[in-house]
């Protein structure tokens, strides 16, 4: 499974706007879109930001999503391709299948701080779906699927630590958490609402198609 190494921070620069790539850190003063003197593109031009193509905003909205979600650009195309086959509106359908990628789910139980700390969770065997462990990020989940953590004492703590961090955190209504065991079911699909990131769905579409 690939991952990016590099600094996540500039990806939130280079969008010009907080993509929560780093948890709680993304909510402080450190977070550098929050430094007047650093909210700028990365990179020695990046005070040059000028006026954007047509192209080039329809762009923007494509890395906007794909690097909120984590993805790289076959995975995001192969989402697209998906959500182009399915009857409806293909912007909205894209998104709930982002949505309801298994490590987007565990992030917003807040079983994890970030995407990718959920990632790193579900990859070493924390997460069960059905009573199955499940490694696979991408694991696209459905109604009914009941989302458990291993019964392993660290896998517990780990887990009951990190909610413990937010204790007035409210899962969105698709998702019902049961804090104490921890477990959750989806008892609903996730709608263009539940989308949290701001994005013009319809630009992705226009660039993704051209």
């Amino acid at each position: 499974m690939g991952r990016y190494l590099g600094s996540s921070c500039k990806h939130c620069r280079r969008e010009g706007m907080k993509l929560m790539l780093k948890g709680a850190r993304c909510e402080t003063a450190k977070c550098p879109v929050e430094k007047k003197q650093r909210n700028l593109a990365p990179g020695m031009h990046g005070w040059r930001r000028g006026r954007n193509s047509e192209y080039a905003v329809r762009l923007r909205e494509k890395q906007k999503v794909k690097r909120y979600y984590g993805l790289f650009e076959r995975q995001f195309m192969r989402y697209f391709h998906k959500a182009e086959r399915i009857k409806g509106n293909t912007g909205e359908t894209l998104l709930q299948l982002l949505e309801r990628r298994l490590d987007n789910v565990v992030y917003k139980l807040n079983y994890a701080a970030s995407r990718k700390a959920a990632r790193q969770l579900i990859a070493h065997g924390h997460i069960y779906i059905n009573g199955r462990k499940v490694n696979v990020s991408d694991y696209t989940i459905k109604i009914g699927d009941k989302i458990t953590v291993k019964g392993a004492p660290k896998s517990l703590k780990r887990i009951k630590e990190q909610l413990d961090t937010n204790p007035n955190f409210t899962t969105q209504a698709w998702l019902q958490l049961v804090r104490e065991r921890p477990e959750a079911t989806v008892v609903a699909l996730p709608t263009r609402d539940d989308v949290q990131i701001p994005v013009e769905e319809q630009l992705v579409v226009e660039f993704c198609s051209r």
